[in-house]
């Protein structure tokens, strides 16, 4: 059985088109591709920004974030109370 490039054929392709016509309208129809392009568009620009992140270490990247505690080392930990 030879392998299929892709598993949409041009009749399948026609009728999701004829039955998006249908649901939406033609008015709709390109409303709905302008806002998913520019969906598209967001998540691929919030892609390379956390990618570029990734890539380049921060200045403060010796530094703990504000949200850890800090444990100063000179003053011992106390003992926790026994209750026996």
């Amino acid at each position: 059985m030879p392998l299929q490039a892709s598993i949409f054929g041009p009749m399948e392709i026609g009728l999701l088109l004829l039955v998006c016509l249908l649901l939406f309208g033609a008015k709709r129809i390109p409303e709905i591709a302008g806002s998913f392009g520019k969906g598209i568009k967001e998540f691929k620009k919030n892609m390379n920004e956390v990618q570029n992140s990734i890539d380049t270490p921060s200045q403060n990247a010796s530094l703990p974030p504000a949200s850890m505690p800090v444990r100063e080392e000179s003053a011992p930990a106390a003992e926790p109370k026994r209750l026996i």
